[in-house]
């Protein structure tokens, strides 16, 4: 065992000194291994941020909550000529649901509209997200507070003017000042802040609770009606444990009876389950990282051919010294893990340097933009596999060429 311990560490001590000895051939082999490290392990830590990104955004919701609406999430067999033709989901509907479903939770209803500009005093914020949404909403989307409260049954059945603000809204119209109680203007009305959502961060889909602002649906209902500029869906949210075929089931022939639809006519509105999406974009993903990884094996099998052909070159250089090492009583293994720990050290150097440049790259890019870059031990335990396994792989030809050489043949060729 010992024996085997000395012919690592000389063998180790040997490959270190050829190394510092070509510091040049050393450099340029380098180059083509930390770049196919830092393709493969940017990929990996980029993907790997943004499934947590979305994971993150996601916490607060259950993942199998419900979205009924005339849209679908993800990919449908059904004609697009045809979706354009369903009706949107209906207040009454909502209501109706609310009062009939069972094994439910929550029962919400939200409109989407476009983006407006809030007002207070001489201060102006533009580009908000606006949500119009029933009281539910505040448990739907698991929403906590800095200050104040949302608005509850009453104020939301009646439509009465009252907001909740995002963080950031709040911090722009007020800046330091207390906004509970003062009113602000929007669709050309004045609404009374309620209440300060507590800050979120970004968002991975756009639009964050730090930006967005709360209101009775039934105020713009009360405004404009049902208007088509308006989007409406009803958010459901099942109890824990419920069977969720049984219950979306349930859901589609409630839905159903309430829009007196015959058996056999097809469903003019789409169920869709969070989970469902959630998957559909773990699907994008998943196909972004395997097509991120397949283009940076190019770049990865480069950087190890290079390294092989230097190893190749290494061999032709030292031929004589391997020779006098041989003839002094050096065995071929002694000489093959000389030749393989070289290869392995190159690469892993590379690797280590790789990793470097993606962890300094994933916290410039963190403070850029306000986006966590997250370089996880994992990756870095794969950067560090991937680069010992190249560095076997491109140097187990050259070094069982320099241990299978004669001693006697190898000394003449180098003389």
């Amino acid at each position: 065992m010992l024996l085997y311990l000395r012919l690592l560490k000389e063998s180790l001590s040997f490959a270190i000194n050829a190394l510092r000895n070509n510091k040049l051939r050393t450099l340029l082999s380098l180059l083509g291994v930390t770049i196919g490290i830092f393709s493969i392990i940017a990929v990996l830590a980029a993907v790997d941020s943004l499934d947590r990104k979305i994971s993150k955004d996601l916490s607060s919701l259950d993942k199998n909550t419900i979205y009924l609406m005339k849209y679908c999430f993800g990919p449908s067999e059904i004609p697009q000529w045809k979706r354009e033709q369903f009706p949107n989901v209906k207040y009454d509907e909502y209501i109706a649901l609310k009062n009939s479903l069972n094994n439910t939770d929550q029962v919400g209803y939200q409109l989407f509209v476009s983006h407006e500009s809030l007002k207070y005093d001489s201060k102006t914020v533009a580009d908000v997200n606006i949500i119009p949404s029933s009281f539910e909403m505040v448990d739907v989307d698991g929403l906590s507070f800095d200050k104040g409260r949302f608005y509850n049954e009453s104020e939301s059945n009646s439509g009465t003017a009252v907001i909740v603000l995002g963080y950031d809204i709040a911090e722009g119209l007020f800046g330091t000042s207390d906004p509970l109680g003062k009113n602000i203007r929007l669709y050309g009305q004045r609404f009374t802040v309620i209440g300060v959502i507590a800050k979120q961060g970004a968002g991975f889909f756009g639009d964050s609770n730090d930006t967005s602002v709360y209101l009775p649906a039934n105020f713009l209902r009360r405004m404009y009606g049902d208007s088509d500029a308006m989007t409406p869906v009803i958010v459901l949210k099942p109890v824990k444990g419920v069977d969720m075929d049984a219950y979306k089931a349930e859901v589609a022939q409630k839905l159903r009876a309430i829009r007196g639809m015959k058996a056999g006519e097809m469903d003019n509105f789409f169920v869709n389950v969070l989970s469902g999406f959630t998957d559909f974009i773990d699907g994008i993903l998943g196909t972004l990282r395997t097509a991120g990884i397949f283009i940076s094996i190019f770049s990865f099998l480069v950087g190890g051919f290079g390294v092989a052909n230097i190893m190749f070159v290494s061999v032709k250089e030292r031929t004589n010294l391997i020779g006098i090492q041989k003839s002094l009583g050096a065995k071929n293994r002694f000489i093959l893990f000389q030749f393989l720990f070289e290869a392995v050290m190159l690469c892993l150097i590379g690797g280590v340097i790789g990793l470097l440049i993606v962890w300094l790259l994933s916290l410039l890019l963190t403070n850029l933009l306000e986006f966590e870059f997250v370089l996880s031990f994992w990756n870095i335990f794969i950067g560090a596999g991937l680069s010992i396994f190249v560095g076997i792989i491109s140097g187990i030809l050259p070094a069982i060429s320099a241990a299978n050489l004669d001693p006697v043949e190898a000394i003449r060729t180098g003389m």
